[in-house]
């Protein structure tokens, strides 16, 4: 027998070091080569780390939330371990465990599971190493309490693809009376708590939360934020959305404000093209781009992310609807791919029927704006003169300060106001 340490790789892109958001094996486990041993966060993504080698884990370094440097030790195998050893350890599982679940829960022998619809009978349809499919199916086998071991890819080599998945819920619900919904559903993952006593809940800040946190204080403490706030007289757009609606095929999503927000930004960016740009701080340079990428400011169980809605500018409003539903509906379910999160030049925010009278919107840097969408509510007001009821809204909007001049700012909320206010400029190039 001998000892194999592992450090933590270089994960790429400048990486010096990465917090761990959960481990996947404890010491005294048998690890197969290849088997994700442990799940790391950078600045950049989450990292699911897989083991180089097959043996028992001896020990591992830190816990949920510390972070460790790349190249130092981070766990340690016993390898050429006996057949008689390896048959009394238990094994790593293959589906993904929830971080806060890694310190407390106790170890399953063999690959029995509780609640999963698998029993010791089956354990010989086990693959013997790791099963290869994507991330976001991994996460949902283990909210769903899928062993992906007793699944049959179909994709190169085995891989499990969705039909492969989804078809295996179904079936597995059907055999138990349940519903798909019931054996799918996902879950946020809760951050490590300790309870210190009755009326006190201590919350450890990891993963996903540790980097919203550490960017928003980035932003506000290096951004000088300029905020600009607008009401808006969405009467007219209000009974073109509704006219839009009423000749939906049945079954098919609702127009909501945001596409034509979206529509109406790529016009009035033509005219501010300063408010569409990224500041490279190491390099100290603006870069102002002709494409328009939206970010979509979306609340998922994990935190707010922004997926990205590419080339609005050649996007019709149907084409917004559509692709803004989808990647926040790929931010929800974790299914967003790392290109769909990054890359957007400005962004839209709305906390939709909460959106209140007006918001602070913090900016998602390197960009240089963001426009936050407030309620809009029917109220008395003075139109030609006369008193009369009008739906209103406010748009809150925040500028990077120091290029973008507050003049700009205003001018191009106001243009943005412009088409809003009349909607069919909105559907007008030039």
């Amino acid at each position: 027998m001998s000892q194999f340490v592992f450090k933590l790789p270089d994960l790429g892109e400048g990486t010096v070091e990465a917090e761990i958001v959960g481990w996947r094996v404890k010491p005294g486990d048998m690890v197969a080569e290849d088997d994700v041993i442990v799940e790391v966060m950078t600045d950049k993504a989450a990292v699911e780390v897989p083991s180089p080698v097959s043996g028992r884990v001896v020990s591992t370094t830190g816990t949920a939330g510390d972070m460790v440097p790349v190249g130092s030790p981070l766990i340690v195998f016993e390898t050429q371990v006996s057949a008689d050893a390896a048959a009394g350890a238990p094994r790593v599982a293959e589906a993904p465990v929830n971080p806060a679940e890694s310190v407390s829960r106790a170890p399953s022998q063999g690959v029995k599971r509780q609640g999963n619809g698998v029993d010791a009978s089956h354990t010989h349809r086990h693959r013997p190493t790791r099963v290869a499919t994507s991330p976001a199916i991994r996460r949902q086998a283990h909210e769903a309490g899928v062993d992906l071991r007793m699944i049959e890819g179909s994709g190169p080599r085995g891989r499990i693809v969705r039909q492969d998945f989804d078809a295996f819920v179904q079936k597995r619900a059907a055999k138990s009376g349940g519903s798909l919904e019931k054996h799918t559903q996902l879950r946020p993952r809760p951050a490590d708590s300790v309870s210190v006593g009755a009326e006190i809940e201590e919350i450890k800040v990891i993963g996903l939360r540790r980097l919203i946190a550490q960017r928003m204080t980035e932003t506000k403490r290096n951004i000088p934020h300029f905020a600009y706030v607008e009401e808006i007289d969405v009467t007219e757009l209000e009974t073109l959305r509704r006219h839009l609606n009423g000749n939906l095929a049945s079954g098919a999503a609702a127009l909501t404000y945001l596409p034509f927000l979206a529509l109406a930004l790529v016009r009035a960016l033509k005219r501010f093209p300063q408010a569409n740009a990224l500041y490279d701080s190491e390099r100290g340079v603006i870069v102002r781009h002709r494409a328009v990428h939206i970010g979509v400011a979306t609340q998922t169980p994990d935190g707010l992310k922004v997926p990205v809605v590419r080339d609005a500018q050649a996007r019709s409003l149907w084409d917004l609807a559509a692709e803004m539903r989808r990647v926040s509906e790929a931010a929800r379910t974790n299914k967003a791919s790392r290109e769909e999160l990054t890359g957007s030049t400005i962004t839209l925010t709305s906390l939709g029927k909460l959106g209140g009278i007006a918001s602070t919107p913090i900016i998602n840097a390197p960009e240089v704006a963001i426009i936050g969408v407030n309620r809009a509510v029917e109220r008395p007001v003075v139109l030609n003169g006369a008193i009369t009821i009008r739906r209103m809204m406010n748009l809150s909007s925040s500028f990077d300060h120091r290029f973008v001049d507050g003049y700009d700012a205003a001018a191009l909320i106001q243009a943005l106001k412009e088409h809003i206010e009349h909607p069919a400029t909105i559907f007008i190039d030039g």
